[in-house]
Formats: C-alpha cells, sequence, structure tokens
C-alpha cells in the first residue's frame, strides 16, 4: 500500500482532490462573514464581488502551494493551509478596520470596483506573504 501513496499521480490526485475541497470550505465561510452573497452577486454580473472572490481564491491557493511545497503530508499541508486561511480572513477584517471612513464589505456589495479591486490584491498579497511564511 506504501508504493501506492509513493506513486507521484496518486498524492497530487489527493493532494488536488483535498485542496479543492478546503477552498469550498474556506469560500463558505467567507461567505458567512460577508454581508453579500459571492455567487448570487457574480450571477448578477458585479464585478467588485467577482474580483474581492478571485483573490480570495488566489490567496488560498497561493497558502496550499507553499504548504504543499513545505510539507510531507496531506495532513500537514491541510493544517498549514486552515492556519493560513484564518490568517487570511483575519487580513480580512483588518483591511475593514483600517478604512472606517470606508465600509468594504458593503461597497464590495454595493459593486464598488476599487474597494474590490483593493481587497482583490490585498488577498493575493496576503497570500504570498502567509505562503512564504510556510515552514
Amino acid at each position: 500500500m506504501e508504493a501506492f501513496w509513493d506513486n507521484v499521480v496518486v498524492l497530487t490526485a489527493a493532494r488536488y482532490s483535498v485542496v479543492v475541497l478546503c477552498t469550498m470550505v474556506f469560500l463558505a465561510l467567507f461567505e458567512v462573514v460577508t454581508s453579500y452573497k459571492n455567487w448570487e452577486e457574480i450571477k448578477k454580473g458585479n464585478f467588485a464581488v467577482a474580483m474581492a472572490t478571485g483573490g480570495k481564491l488566489f490567496g488560498i491557493a497561493t497558502i496550499f502551494r507553499y504548504s504543499i511545497e513545505h510539507n510531507d503530508t496531506i495532513l500537514q499541508s491541510v493544517g498549514w493551509g486552515a492556519f493560513g486561511f484564518v490568517m487570511l480572513l483575519f487580513g480580512y477584517f483588518i483591511f475593514e478596520f483600517l478604512t472606517p471612513t470606508i465600509k468594504v464589505d458593503e461597497e464590495i456589495g454595493k459593486g464598488n470596483k476599487a474597494v474590490g479591486f483593493m481587497s482583490m490584491m490585498i488577498s493575493m498579497g496576503l497570500g504570498f506573504v502567509i505562503g512564504a511564511s510556510i515552514l
């Protein structure tokens, strides 16, 4: 059985499957903390929400990229990925806190592309910083 898990194709498929599942869970958690419904707004053409959600996706993927690179087991990768997600979520709240004159969540929900773009860039940037910190 050990030879099965040492096969690069099997390991890649396993990591891929786990990361897709984690990404779905993490995006669902982001949906809980935002005042808008991501997929409903994207379906309506709200580009600000699409950018913010895309940035979150990219941030999560970047964190998992580093997590997979620096850990031997899938469980370790998931653990670091989950920790990185919590940090990314914390970064979202910091963005809201550091812009007291702008209600970030509300502006994104209303379609403010500039705020959506900033949210995307923050998520992407934090994904790189968090990922690079993973050992």
